[in-house]
């Protein structure tokens, strides 16, 4: 008879963008056509210099373990390049290289949260922030972004959430899956709540090179949120290295020893040759970041104009990332069955907003890193289904 699994399993969520795909490559097999806009990925290639140094690390013999924290010249370049960005000076012993964004996430909600204290996370937001907190033992709570503040933070509801219990909150911008994005002056408000209460600040910054105007402001460069901040970063959307999986946290000092223990208990260490191929992206030619928004502003604008086309749904522009969150309310559905109809009738692969969290009820998330024609033609076939 076999044993039962722990019941912490039961508090484990998912990414649906995963499955969705899954499904996706089911119908495929069947011989059906999909245009996918499930998933968060740029769908551009590497760029050369950065698979040229992975291949050399390799034959420099860059393939044993390394240090838990990263390879110290890793460390270094992302220090440096966090400096540069943030404008204060940032030290390498504060950087933490992991395999992947998500182990930030996982093991700074893992060594700060336990039973009884509160989280309050973006909802609709990053599934893996609710499914974490919920696995860590602690209370999720879930601050609502709702179209009306343009998918961005309402910070006086915000306030109203913290309680004597609250110790991380978690910011995100640019959105995933809003593409929204907190204003200086929000941030702003939200540091002095944050250092009024003493809580841990995980921001949330992976797609801090994906605005379509302005630039990114980290919530660390006001007052006191330095020391109480982890910024989660990493290479995956900038450099379209989703599959190399290479991430980073710049920690407070009280949580690097803790953290540390958890990548040496979990994964060892990151891919040493892959630390290279992060050195070679951040010191490298950045022409192919730049090259890729203004391809990526294309599609936005095509989609939304797009979507504000078909019947029942409105879009607002994201102001960053490369998601659209439209509004499908007025077609009479539910998130969760337009998304289905989507697949099945029209042949398209799309998320319901419920995926992330119960305020994207009402939404869809369509991710427009496809090329230009396979957006107008997933426009058509939505259309085709709403007639």
């Amino acid at each position: 008879m076999p044993k039962s699994l722990a019941s912490r399993q039961d508090r484990l969520g998912t990414e649906t963008a995963f499955l969705t795909l899954a499904r996706a490559r089911e119908l495929e097999a069947q011989g059906r056509h999909i245009v996918h806009l499930e998933i968060g990925e740029p769908d551009f290639d590497t760029p050369e210099h950065i698979k040229d140094a992975a291949k050399k690390a390799l034959d420099d013999g860059f393939t044993h373990y390394g240090p838990s924290p990263g390879e110290m010249p890793a460390r270094e370049a992302i220090a440096a390049h966090q400096t540069e960005r943030q404008g204060y000076d940032i030290e390498p012993d504060r950087i933490i290289v992991t395999p992947g964004g998500k182990p930030v996430m996982f093991f700074s909600i893992l060594a700060l949260i336990e039973e009884g204290d509160e989280v309050i996370y973006p909802n609709p937001g990053f599934p893996i922030y609710e499914s974490m907190i919920n696995y860590a033992g602690g209370t999720a709570v879930p601050i609502p972004l709702e179209e009306r503040f343009d998918f961005s933070l309402d910070v006086d509801r915000l306030e109203s959430l913290v309680t004597h219990n609250t110790k991380l909150l978690i910011v995100n911008s640019p959105n995933n899956p809003c593409g929204s994005v907190i204003t200086d002056g929000d941030l702003e408000r939200i540091a002095k709540i944050a250092v009024e209460n003493d809580l841990v600040v995980l921001s949330d910054e992976i797609y801090k090179d994906m605005y379509y105007s302005g630039s990114h402001t980290s919530i660390t460069e006001f007052d006191g949120l330095v020391e109480r901040t982890i910024i989660l970063d990493g290479f995956s959307k900038s450099y379209a290295m989703t599959g190399w999986r290479l991430g980073y946290g710049v920690f407070p000092d009280f949580m690097m020893d803790a953290v540390t223990k958890l990548m040496t208990n979990s994964v060892s260490c990151t891919s040493v040759a892959v630390q290279m191929a992060g050195i070679a992206a951040l010191q490298g030619p950045q022409d192919s970041v730049s090259e890729m928004m203004t391809e990526f502003r294309i599609r936005r604008d095509l989609v939304v104009e797009g979507l504000n086309n078909l019947p029942g749904v409105t879009c607002r522009t994201p102001g960053g990332a490369f998601y659209a969150f439209p509004n499908i309310s007025g077609t009479g559905l539910d998130s969760r069955t337009f998304a289905d109809r989507a697949m099945d009738e029209a042949g398209v692969a799309l998320l319901s907003g419920t995926a992330f969290g119960e305020y994207g009820d009402g939404y869809v998330r369509i991710s427009f890193a496809n090329s230009q024609d396979n957006l107008r033609l997933a426009i058509d076939r939505l259309g085709e289904m709403l007639s």
